[in-house]
């Protein structure tokens, strides 16, 4: 029916604009027959004959319209809306007159939600607008398809059957390609209407046609009339809709862009891949300045940033001038992007947000157009903070090729620095930057007058992490017999060298595994699951070991634990298991002191304590097995540290040498070929010493060793109270509580007061001693 309507509209497109002028035809035709003449009755009949038809395609055409018209808006007259779009429609902005779609921004409307991708099915506009293509398209391919081609025939049948009897009337070639035969009346063609058949050239069709009437004895006055014409059947049509369609799906992919169009009137894509991806930040930010801890150093940086953008006479008079940027630095999961977004949630000025790798693209020159568009939005909407997060990506340090990427990057590091160099420090624009990576920035980047400021955000100690767990512990449901603040010092001196992140995936590691065993609060036993989980992995209690392989990782584990407790310089012992976690048959968990300098006596006991597990497989069993591969990496790392790093050896001397990173390419060493075999003869010496001062302790407390062994053979899992019930107190001093660690340094909590200038920085000055005035003068009032 949609098809049928389409082809009756398609027929009344000539008469869209010609229907209301029905009557204006009447009267002129009227008129012009009165004066030819004619008299009334004969232009009456004249003039209803040649009505009707006109009359039954416009009633058709409003019928459809109708049909698929929008219904008026309640309340209001359809004539009248009618008349205010028609009258007013003709505005080209489609605002004046009532702002009928037609005249109004119907076209607009449709076509910029068809750029960005959505098909606007709902609009009327575009209903109609594909009706009438639709019909339009469906009347061209039955046009096309069902049409009358003729009878298809060869030369030998149209000299014999067509020819030779006289059935031809004349012949007219088409397009210098195929000869349509127009046989005389009553001719029988056959299937078709008319007969046809294919030429190679003009000149031999005629050739041989003159050769044929020859042969066929006709006097040249009975000879065939030979026609040329042209004629286009759709052929080229339909040949080039498929080029058609690739290349405005093309455009229409270009514009719309990548992520389904930008704004700015639908010029996405190509068109907008020189404008910058930075974010302009709204006030929907939730975290806070009060949701970051562990950084109190880095947090009061970026304070004095929000303090002097909000407050900047307190500055300037005493001459200071604000600096220009300020480079985030630290190991991955520190705070540098959450410290980001507490000053976009706390500063009440514009916060534009911008990753280093969407700079770059595949096509050169976007990324110095890129920069240069960022920068200019910094400047439009000063006071502002752009924040830079993984700025390695385009800082990185230039090199001497110019090769494909390395060019494009080097041209955006080039405009970066100009732009950061070009700022005039009265705008008010604060750039801040985080990386992980801060030894491969650029030095022309890091120098003041670009990034004035470079902020090392480290791993939090023992009482950052109590603040941490403080904040993380906020939205859990505990247990009500559990205080907080005793949880979260606990879980501190339980965690050492856990970053934030690692901290947060602890609290809600611990929440994930109450509800899975449908808990209705978290205990302490929740949060001891959850480190376990988050430093050995996953837990595998169905994964099956032989019992050969279970009493080996049994002693392998009882070895470390028994070297540990005996060792003067070795971590407490906090935890031994034998259940398998993640890819290792067992871990033995120590508490690490907070510790900042390692002396050389310290260093050699870990790699006694790491060795512990293969000498006691050797004692025990007479053999080695691969379950120490990961203590032999770390013990080989430990030695090459302290020979080549820290100067420890009295062979080598007090030098230190570079160690390559993991999967770094090491074109040469820093030092010779004697030097290097030097390196290898001391690490092998010291690895020696203390594979030697393990196996004499093994045996020394073989008896210790067993016990464990077959104590973890038969619980799995041993903590420290299990060790004083087989070992008894350990002999030498150590610390294993919260109040121990922090004992003698100052205090119990983090310090996170505020100097004097900083104490009102969430406050502007002058708008407070405006807010205080009225204030006063209501409450005299």
């Amino acid at each position: 029916m949609a098809l049928m309507m389409g082809l009756l509209s398609t027929a009344a497109l000539p008469l869209r604009f010609g229907v209301r002028s029905l009557g204006r035809y009447s009267m002129v035709t009227s008129r012009c027959l009165a004066a030819r003449g004619y008299s009334a009755t004969a232009v009456n009949t004249i003039t209803s004959k040649y009505s009707r038809p006109l009359s039954f395609y416009a009633d058709i055409h409003l019928k459809h319209r109708f049909r698929y018209s929008a219904e008026p808006p309640k309340g209001e007259n359809p004539k009248e809306s009618e008349s205010s779009s028609g009258g007013g429609g003709r505005s080209g902005d489609g605002s004046g007159g009532g702002g009928g779609r037609k005249g109004g921004g119907g076209k607009k409307d449709w076509w910029s939600r068809l750029q960005k991708g959505d098909f606007p099915w709902n609009d009327k506009d575009f209903q109609q607008l594909m009706l009438v293509t639709g019909g339009f398209s469906g009347a061209l391919l039955l046009y096309l398809n069902f049409r009358d081609r003729g009878k298809e025939i060869t030369w030998k049948d149209f000299v014999h059957r067509f020819l030779d009897r006289g059935l031809v009337d004349r012949l007219e070639v088409v397009n210098k390609q195929y000869v349509r035969v127009i046989l005389v009346p009553r001719a029988d063609a056959g299937d078709g209407s008319y007969v046809w058949f294919n030429i190679g050239s003009v000149d031999t069709f005629e050739r041989n046609l003159e050769t044929a009437q020859q042969d066929l004895g006709l006097e040249p006055s009975r000879r065939v009339a030979v026609v040329y014409s042209s004629e286009s059947d759709g052929s080229f049509l339909m040949s080039i809709i498929p080029t058609l369609l690739l290349i405005g799906f093309l455009l229409f992919t270009l514009r719309r862009g990548p992520m389904g169009g930008g704004g700015g009137g639908g010029r996405g894509g190509l068109f907008s891949m020189g404008q910058s991806n930075a974010k302009m930040l709204k006030d929907n930010i939730e975290v806070k300045f009060k949701d970051v801890a562990g950084c109190e150093e880095a947090k009061l940086e970026i304070l004095e940033f929000v303090n002097f953008l909000k407050n900047p006479q307190q500055y300037k008079d005493l001459g200071a001038k604000i600096p220009k940027g300020a480079v985030l630095s630290g190991p991955p999961g520190t705070g540098k992007t959450l410290l980001a977004k507490a000053t976009a949630g706390e500063a009440n000025v514009p916060f534009i947000t911008v990753n280093g790798s969407e700079f770059l693209e595949m096509f050169v020159g976007v990324g110095p157009a890129r920069v240069r568009d960022m920068f200019a939005m910094a400047r439009k909407n000063a006071p502002c903070i752009l924040f830079i997060d993984e700025i390695d990506a385009v800082g990185r340090k230039r090199g001497g090729g110019n090769f494909g990427g390395q060019s494009e990057q080097e041209n955006t590091l080039n405009q970066l620095l100009v732009e950061m160099d070009g700022f005039n420090t009265s705008t008010n624009v604060v750039v801040l930057a985080g990386t992980n990576r801060p030894d491969v920035l650029d030095p022309a980047l890091m120098r003041p007058g670009r990034f004035d400021r470079q902020i090392y955000i480290g791993p939090p100690d023992i009482k950052g992490r109590a603040s941490i767990f403080k904040v993380h512990l906020r939205p859990l449901k505990l247990d009500p017999s559990m205080d907080s603040n005793a949880l979260a010092r606990k879980m501190a001196a339980s965690t050492p060298g856990f970053t934030g992140a690692d901290i947060a995936n602890v609290c809600n590691e611990a929440a994930l595994i109450a509800a899975r065993y449908l808990n209705e609060h978290i205990t302490v036993r929740h949060f001891e699951q959850a480190i376990d989980r988050v430093i050995g992995g996953l837990e595998k209690k169905t994964q099956v070991l032989q019992p050969t392989e279970k009493k080996t990782v049994a002693y392998h584990e009882a070895g470390h634990a028994i070297v540990g407790w005996f060792l003067e310089h070795a971590d407490p012992l906090l935890k031994v298991s034998i259940i398998p976690r993640g890819k290792g048959l067992g871990y033995a968990q120590y508490l690490p002191k907070e510790q900042y300098l390692y002396t050389r006596e310290q260093l050699f006991d870990r790699m006694c304590m790491m060795l512990g597990g293969r000498v006691a497989e050797q004692v025990f069993f007479g053999r080695i097995t691969t379950g120490a591969q990961d203590d032999l990496k770390k013990i080989t790392q430990s030695a090459y540290a302290q020979i080549v790093q820290f100067g420890m050896s009295d062979k080598v001397g007090q030098v230190s040498f570079d160690l390559p990173r993991q999967g770094e390419i090491v074109m040469e060493k820093p030092y010779s070929e004697a030097t290097a075999e030097l390196i290898d003869q001391e690490v092998r010496e010291l690895v020696d010493q203390a594979y030697q001062r393990t196996m004499e302790l093994i045996l020394d407390k073989k008896d210790m060793v067993e016990m464990v062994g077959k104590r973890l053979l038969e619980k799995e899992v041993l903590d420290k109270a299990d060790m004083l019930e087989l070992l008894g107190p350990r002999p030498f001093q150590e610390r294993s509580t919260y109040e121990e660690f922090v004992e003698g340094t100052g205090s119990f909590e983090e310090d996170t007061s505020l100097p004097e200038g900083l104490k009102d920085w969430n406050t502007e000055r002058g708008s407070t001693v405006q807010e205080e005035e009225p204030a006063k003068e209501k409450q005299a009032a």
